[in-house]
């Protein structure tokens, strides 16, 4: 069933583009190639242009870094169990 919608689809776009275009002469139609062929290229290159531009932008301005606080970690030294027992002697 799906197949059949889809064939009927494709059959119907193919019918029209083949009315529009075969009113065009051979060289009109060669032009026409090469200008949809520049426009597509064209926006591709800005594309992948631009996500590369953009890529981290917004991240950077998000990122904050925080420094490591050092008298947390000499408290933590001090309660470990073996100087408790070397205290303890």
């Amino acid at each position: 069933m799906i197949q059949k919608i889809m064939n009927r689809i494709n059959e119907w776009l193919e019918d029209g583009l083949r009315g529009l275009l075969g009113r065009l002469t051979p060289d009109r139609r060669i032009i026409l190639v090469i200008t949809m062929f520049l426009v597509f290229g064209g926006l591709s290159i800005y594309m992948t242009f631009s996500s590369i531009y953009n890529f981290g932008k917004d991240k950077a301005e998000k990122m904050q870094i925080e420094q490591i606080e050092s008298l947390r970690l000499q408290l933590e030294q001090q309660r470990d169990s073996i100087n408790n027992l070397k205290s303890v002697e």
